[in-house]
């Protein structure tokens, strides 16, 4: 599809050079925002406004002008940013193969925010343009509002440390001004059986005040600047801290009523009174270009909003990444990979294109339990053979762009099951995760690697991995995670060489690269 060298042409206009740019050039006032080419126009598609100011030599017709994402409505499958693969029978899954691919999309893909923005309806409607706003999805998964207050002054008061919490709020401590559906708002609190599943434990506190929020005098700070307000899940576990991330980035779609939907300049807020601290800290600088808040930042305060967004939370039921219910047989989200670009581009991960020798980044754990006793001997035979470039990384002694760096750039990642798997999300689309052993977890990396659209292998002789003991769970009994390994030599790199086969095969590795001579690999392996 000849897409690239348009797009290239439209960002050399329109943002004096590369797309790996940040500064961007303004059109009636309006700044770009920095995305991948692909990314792009898909963006000017959705604004048509911005797109007219462009030459229309350099926006083309036809495919360009119908490329989208997926889940405007008039988005025909040809135009969507991927479509998912659901190769063989779809029996016992689906009535049909588009029944498979469709529930498929709408589990994991744009489909999904198809269905959310479908769902946005008034909560509390304003009479006045100065008035409160506030609309949500089905069981207040994600909210926006505008000129709303938050009263915060009780929480200086408050002993413990606030995490997890559902009562963070009181009655009357969320007010707006305007019509509220106190009937509609009710009838969404069925998914508050956790902090993380719903709005609902905060917005259950709304109330109406009877004059305009911003001229009521009761606003001790006005925050003019957007706002994402955000309740995560872990902070040190790179798994459960991306499915925070990937969410808020997945709201952004749903909030993609105005061209600055993109934007960085906008703040966040945590939900807690820790003090936000992760080593996947920079990856609030795909989002945010201001430092992260807590409410340890607001407390003592009334803070009135001006526009404020309650994203999509890392543990709805039934929702996106941790607990996403995955027909049989399909993989390839769109909305996955969309989101590795995203985070790649904003972060300026430099990407070098396949080299001679087939790219194998081991992970190497030190932590207590799940080491591979003997790592050494593993590698020594890839580390001999002249068709692998093999490095051994541990990551948590790197900064994590540095970690990104080495992933985007690898092409079959190994390692045992633990978080740091998630680092499949950000492999090239052709790469191999070879999750070594699974230590009797067997679908949480391998689901990853389905949504992310990589190839996924694990250990499967049980009888030449050999544990350290039956492990030991902290509260006590046999656990497979809590012990360490050694395996079978020959398997290893049996299982190597496959991963690296199918890499070969696969169509979006570039196969016809002067340094790349693919062919000889191809009768080696």
């Amino acid at each position: 599809m000849p897409i690239l060298p348009i797009l290239m042409g439209i960002l050399h206009l329109c943002l004096g050079q590369s797309h790996q740019v940040e500064d961007a050039k303004h059109l009636d006032g309006f700044s770009l925002p920095s995305l991948p080419s692909e990314h792009l126009i898909r963006y000017l598609n959705t604004f048509p406004k911005l797109k007219h100011q462009l030459p229309t030599n350099l926006t083309g017709k036809g495919t360009i002008s119908s490329a989208c994402w997926g889940h405007e409505r008039d988005c025909t499958p040809d135009g969507r940013f991927q479509t998912p693969q659901c190769p063989g029978e779809h029996t016992g899954w689906a009535r049909s193969k588009e029944a498979q691919v469709r529930t498929f999309y709408n589990q994991a893909d744009f489909g999904y925010i198809q269905e959310q923005l479908s769902q946005l309806a008034p909560q509390c409607v304003p009479t006045y343009l100065g008035d409160s706003s506030l609309e949500c999805t089905h069981y207040l998964r994600f909210c926006r509002g505008r000129n709303l207050l938050f009263d915060f002054r009780n929480l200086a008061q408050r002993e413990e440390r606030i995490r997890y919490h559902m009562d963070v709020l009181s009655p009357g401590q969320l007010l707006g001004h305007c019509d509220l559906n106190r009937t509609r708002l009710s009838g969404e609190m069925d998914h508050i059986g956790s902090a993380l599943q719903s709005w609902g434990p905060e917005l259950r506190n709304f109330e109406v005040l009877p004059h305009p929020i911003l001229e009521s005098g009761l606003c001790d700070v006005v925050v003019n600047t957007p706002t994402f307000i955000m309740k995560i899940d872990a902070t040190y576990n790179m798994y459960h801290h991306f499915c925070d991330f990937f969410n808020l980035y997945a709201s952004l779609f749903v909030n993609q009523s105005h061209p600055a939907a993109f934007n960085t300049d906008v703040q966040i807020l945590i939900w807690e009174t820790y003090p936000y601290d992760s080593p996947f800290r920079d990856t609030f600088k795909a989002f945010s270009q201001r430092p992260v808040w807590t409410l340890s930042d607001v407390e003592g305060k009334r803070v009135c909003f001006k526009n404020v967004v309650l994203p999509l939370l890392p543990r709805m039921i039934f929702g996106l990444f941790y607990n996403t219910p995955i027909i049989q047989g399909c993989s390839n989200s769109g909305l996955f990979r969309a989101f590795s670009e995203f985070i790649l581009h904003r972060l300026q991960i430099p990407y070098k294109p396949p080299q001679r020798r087939i790219r194998i980044t081991y992970l190497s754990r030190r932590t207590k339990y799940r080491q591979v006793l003997n790592e050494e001997e593993l590698l020594a035979p890839l580390e001999e053979n002249e068709r692998y470039s093999v490095q051994r990384v541990s990551y948590e002694r790197l900064s994590f762009t540095d970690q990104l760096a080495i992933t985007r750039n690898t092409d079959i990642l190994i390692g045992m099951h633990g978080a740091g798997l998630t680092h499949l999300l950000f492999l090239p689309n052709w790469a191999c995760i070879f999750e070594l052993y699974n230590c009797e977890d067997p679908n949480c990396y391998k689901d990853l690697a389905r949504l992310r659209g990589v190839r996924y292998r694990t250990w499967e002789q049980r009888e030449l991995v050999y544990p350290q003991d039956a492990g030991h769970h902290p509260e006590g009994g046999a656990h497979a995670k809590f012990t360490n390994y050694s395996f079978d030599v020959k398997e290893f790199v049996h299982l190597v060489d496959e991963a690296a086969k199918e890499i070969l095969s696969h169509k979006e590795f570039p196969q016809d690269s002067s340094e790349n001579p693919s062919k000889s690999l191809h009768s080696e392996l």
